[in-house]
Formats: structure tokens, C-alpha cells, sequence
């Protein structure tokens, strides 16, 4: 996975003879994987602290999530037109913006509007759960798009995957079908926004870090977000007179929020997504262990023997993707080793050439 994956390669009687430079980026990648763990955990606990109707009973996930949208478009603002941080692509105009950036902003607005509303009905570990079900929608639906081939192989380890999430559903205390079909909508609709931005995106060349994200896609999502947020909670907000706006609660969670985007950018452009998607299980397994120890949510033996499942099933599918890259890789450098040595020849078939030519002149 990345950097982070060049470690455990290594056997424990040659870690002596790692240079400096390489123990660094080793730790370095680490350090990424552990904001991101971290910060990723605070986002969970905390959204789920605000949204429980047993802990501080704030049942309103538009409305959250509206704040974060808000939060972030000015703070991304602020750093693109007035400090400067980054740069936008030169290559976004206003139509590519409609095409590509609006069908993404609006199927993030529901991703997030979703997961935030299963937080109501659904414990901690049981939506760490679900979400192991995300492999298998982007996979189906990249196969959908043409972005994937379809193989035999691959979709019998979804098929793995999926029938262990089916066991930890079956074996959940706290069983709560709206809730799990808030979370199953929110699975599809981020693994159909994650390939849209490579169909959209990537395709054209344009590649976005967190902060021009945020700075295109957030504002689009505030948009689309204050439609149900007018019609939904907005009157709910309205009746509950003994509501006040908690600026410190609102502000550390919107803030962590924004700094979960940019860990993102130090964990992918560092390392890799594959990184990214390793942390994520044992971030799940952290949660879980969280979920249960201190929010003493119930795990029950059947969800733990189906989530087991589940996680053997993603850990075998990132281990495939890791395994195919580093074929790639290989086949690549391969391919460029033939290259200088076809070049090289050729060089020197040229070289014997203008000697040949120079000594018949000469004779």
C-alpha cells in the first residue's frame, strides 16, 4: 500500500540497512495513515455524539451537513481567492463545470445527507459494518459504466464480502431496516460519485486536491442540500424554540470535518488510495472496538463472525489490487528497459554507420 506497504516487504535482518531517507518515508507514511485514522474517527464519534437522540439529541443530519457544506465553501474560498494556497485547473470552464462537477457535487450531497441520517437509527460498529459493502458498489457499478472488466474472480469475492455483511446483519441486536437502507443508499451513491470523478475527471485531465474539491463541489452541495433542508427541517427547526445554535459544538465538528479533507490529500498524494483503503479496515476495527467498549454499543458474536468474513473478503480484494499494480509496474519498467536497449542499439548501429561511411571517404 503505497509507501507504507514497502515495510512489512522488508525482512527484519536487512531494516539495518535501510537508509535514512527510507525509514523517513516510512515513517512519514505512517504518520499520514494515523492523522487520517484519527481524524476520520473523530468525525464518526462526533457526528454520531450530535445526531443520537440519547446523547446530545440533535436529529438533524440536513441541517449538519449543511453547516459542513457552509463551513468548508468559506474556508476553501478563503484559501483559493484570498491566500492563494492553490491554484485552480486552467481547464475548467463553466460547461465542464455543469457536466461533471454539478452530477458530482449533488450525488455527494446525498452520500453525506444519507450517512449522517443512519447515525439515528444505527450504532457505530454496525455502520462500520455495512460500509465494508463499498468495494463491492464501486466494483459493480465501474462494471455498469465500462470503467471495469467484468471477472469471475472478482465478483465471487464480492459475493464473499457481501454474504459476510449479510451475517452481521442478521446477527445485529439493534436491527433497524430504514436505517440500514439510509446507509446502502449512501454506499451507492458515494461508489457512483467516486467513479463518476474518474469518468468525469480524470478522463479530462483535470485533477482536483481537497481544497479545489471543496472549493467546486461544496458550494454545489450547500445548493442541493437546502431544497430538502427547506421543506424537511427547516419548519422542524423552526417549532423547537428551545434550540439554540451551539457555536463551539457546530464549529469543532465543521472543522474537523474540513481537516478529514485535507488528511485525505496528505494520505493519497503521499502514499495511494490503495493506502487509504487498508487504514480504512483497521479503522473500522478500531471503531468497532470503540463502539462497543466505551459507547457500549451490543456486538454480538454472529456480527463479529460476519464482519470477519467481510473483512477477509476486502483485505484478499486489496491485496489483488496491490498485487496487479505491482505487475503493472514491473511490465512498465520492463517496457522502458527495452526501450533505452532498443534505442541503444539503434545508437549504435547509427555510430557504426557514420564510421563506416568516414573510413570509405577517408580510403
Amino acid at each position: 500500500m503505497g509507501a507504507a506497504t514497502d515495510a512489512p516487504t522488508t525482512s527484519a535482518s536487512s531494516t539495518s540497512t535501510l537508509s535514512p531517507s527510507i525509514i523517513k518515508k516510512i515513517l512519514l507514511s505512517y504518520t499520514y495513515v494515523a492523522i487520517w485514522i484519527f481524524l476520520s474517527f473523530t468525525v464518526i464519534v462526533y457526528n454520531k455524539y450530535i445526531l443520537d437522540q440519547k446523547l446530545y439529541n440533535w436529529p438533524y443530519p440536513i441541517s449538519l451537513t449543511l453547516i459542513h457544506m457552509g463551513f468548508c465553501s468559506s474556508i476553501a474560498a478563503l484559501l483559493v481567492r484570498v491566500f492563494h494556497v492553490v491554484d485552480l485547473p486552467t481547464s475548467m470552464s463553466p460547461r465542464l463545470y455543469l457536466s461533471s462537477v454539478v452530477p458530482i457535487g449533488a450525488l455527494y450531497s446525498l452520500s453525506l445527507w444519507l450517512s449522517n441520517s443512519a447515525y439515528i437509527y444505527l450504532s457505530v460498529s454496525f455502520i462500520q459494518m455495512l460500509k465494508a459493502l463499498m468495494p463491492v458498489a464501486v466494483y459493480s457499478i465501474g462494471v455498469l459504466f465500462r470503467k471495469d472488466s467484468f471477472k469471475s474472480s472478482t465478483m465471487g469475492n464480492m459475493l464473499a464480502i457481501s454474504f459476510g455483511v449479510a451475517i452481521a446483519a442478521y446477527g445485529e441486536a439493534k436491527f433497524d431496516s430504514w436505517g440500514v437502507l439510509l446507509q446502502l443508499g449512501a454506499v451507492a451513491f458515494e461508489a457512483t460519485r467516486l467513479v463518476l470523478i474518474q469518468i468525469l475527471l480524470t478522463s479530462k485531465g483535470i485533477s482536483l486536491n481537497p481544497i479545489t474539491s471543496l472549493y467546486y463541489v461544496a458550494p454545489c452541495c450547500f445548493v442541493f442540500l437546502l431544497i430538502p433542508w427547506i421543506t424537511v427541517e427547516l419548519p422542524i427547526l423552526k417549532e423547537n424554540s428551545t434550540f439554540h445554535f451551539d457555536y463551539f459544538i457546530f464549529g469543532t465538528n465543521s472543522f474537523c470535518a474540513f481537516a478529514l479533507n485535507l488528511a485525505v490529500f496528505l494520505l493519497v498524494g503521499k502514499t495511494s488510495a490503495l493506502t487509504m483503503n487498508v487504514a480504512g479496515v483497521v479503522k473500522d476495527w478500531l471503531l468497532i472496538a470503540f463502539s462497543w467498549s466505551v459507547i457500549k454499543d451490543t456486538v454480538t458474536p454472529v456480527n463479529l463472525f460476519g464482519y470477519g468474513l467481510a473483512f477477509w473478503g476486502v483485505a484478499y480484494y486489496n491485496h489483488s489490487k496491490l498485487k496487479a499494480l505491482r505487475e503493472k509496474e514491473a511490465a512498465e519498467r520492463k517496457d522502458e528497459e527495452g526501450d533505452d536497449e532498443e534505442s541503444g542499439r539503434l545508437l549504435d548501429q547509427r555510430e557504426g554507420d557514420v564510421t563506416t561511411r568516414r573510413n570509405e571517404s577517408e580510403g
